[in-house]
């Protein structure tokens, strides 16, 4: 069979609906088993559709996906750097004539001799709003015009500049598709899966905290340009953005080839597992812990101080280490530890032991409460974005009524309050706290 002659492109994960379809294209004949053969495999096109969020000509679709996840020795060195010399094209290049061949494969004949007008559903799709299960809106829209591209190509070289220019833009497979990641430990070991819906937040939607996102971006621009930076800290009161902070970056620097591994404390002893997953690629990854502190008793900070600094393997160039936290120096401390303990004889040890985290982070920025002006800027900006027309004295009162009741003065508690507000759907003149 055709596909057995792949050199390059081959072991896809979804690769039995090739098998089939190019089983009928080899042994077209009006056998009753073949036409049983037909209808499964529209049947598995259909609900690819569904599944995947595709739409217009479903096969061509479904080669298109086959090409974009397909991590190989061509498509990985292909990635953020674009094509590569050497034999590598000449192999890659007799693959991608064989997709040309099922590309351009005309399914009229199948349709009147079997009598299967149900092919063109598959052909013609009009998809419906439904989501994707596998990709967001952006990727799934991505894949399809790339389809179209790579059927309307002429030649087998048109084809593999077309696909060579897409890896080169936005990758292969779940990293090259995907900006943030979390961590599944199954049966199978430990693997890195797509977060398929991220919030949209650039860094401008936060208000104030100039100097703090400076810090941020620099870190960040330097890291993404190959040059040297630092594992960073961002630290400081509930709800003043520093979580945002690093979603914002992975949606600035996603074309950048940037990407965000989001790992829970309990899984840091599968770090090294996931650095060695991502090692090689030709992205940047930074793996983000939120809301990161420890007590007393939780000992899992051991195993992050091995892999940020001090194991014996040198951690790679393309990885750093971002986290938040409301704690400057993340693991609990008691004056116990500073007066020292009678049962200790080094008693400052115990303190160096839970200082020694912090300082493997290279960049610290604190991010403060702010006071009652900023807050009030900050309501006043959010509420102007969102097209509150509140007068403004009377926007500023009912906010800090708000804020007495909610949290206090932070950039949370002004959006939620906005919120709010939006929620009521234009009552601007009712007593907000009333209720």
């Amino acid at each position: 069979m055709r596909e057995k002659e792949l050199i390059i492109y081959r072991d896809f994960e979804d690769g039995g609906l090739l098998s089939d379809m190019v089983q009928l294209m080899e042994s077209f004949k009006e056998r009753e088993e073949n036409r049983m053969v037909l209808y499964r495999c529209i049947h598995r096109l259909l609900e690819m559709a569904g599944h995947h969020g595709f739409y217009g000509n479903l096969w061509h679709c479904y080669l298109t996906n086959l090409l974009v996840n397909n991590e190989n020795s061509y498509s990985k060195a292909c990635e953020i750097r674009g094509e590569v010399a050497g034999t590598i094209n000449q192999a890659a290049l007799h693959d991608i004539a064989v997709f040309k061949e099922w590309f351009d494969y005309d399914f009229t004949e199948w349709m009147d001799k079997w009598k299967a007008p149900e092919l063109g559903f598959a052909l013609h799709y009009d998809g419906c709003e439904q989501g994707s299960k596998v990709y967001n809106t952006r990727i799934c829209k991505r894949i399809c015009d790339l389809a179209v591209r790579l059927a309307q190509s002429r030649s087998p070289e048109e084809m593999k500049a077309i696909l060579t220019e897409f890896y080169k833009e936005y990758g292969v497979g779940k990293f090259g598709l995907h900006k943030a990641f979390r961590i599944v430990h199954d049966d199978s070991g430990v693997n890195i899966v797509p977060i398929l819906k991220i919030a949209h937040v650039h860094l401008d939607d936060l208000v104030g905290y100039e100097i703090p996102k400076q810090k941020l971006i620099e870190n960040t621009e330097a890291f993404v340009e190959g040059r040297k930076a630092n594992n960073c800290l961002l630290f400081g009161d509930a709800g003043t953005g520093k979580s945002s902070s690093i979603k914002a970056i992975a949606n600035a620097y996603y074309d950048r080839g940037l990407r965000i591994i989001e790992v829970y404390k309990h899984q840091f002893k599968d770090l090294n597992d996931v650095i060695a997953q991502v090692k090689n690629r030709n992205y940047k990854f930074i793996i983000y812990m939120d809301d990161l502190s420890f007590e007393e008793f939780e000992i899992e900070y051991k195993y992050l101080k091995a892999v940020i600094e001090g194991g014996l393997e040198k951690k790679p160039e393309n990885v750093l280490i971002y986290a938040t936290s409301n704690r400057r120096h993340l693991i609990k401390e008691t004056f116990a530890d500073k007066e020292g303990r009678r049962d200790q004889l080094h008693s400052s040890d115990t303190v160096q032991e839970k200082l020694s985290l912090v300082s493997r982070f290279g960049v610290t920025i604190f991010f403060c409460a702010p006071d009652k002006r900023q807050f009030q800027e900050i309501v006043s900006t959010l509420a102007e974005r969102s097209g509150i027309g509140m007068p403004k004295e009377e926007l500023l009162l009912e906010a800090n009524k708000w804020e007495l009741s909610h949290g206090g003065l932070s950039g949370r508690t002004a959006q939620q309050f906005i919120d709010y507000l939006l929620g009521k759907g234009g009552g601007w003149n009712e007593n907000i706290c009333s209720n």
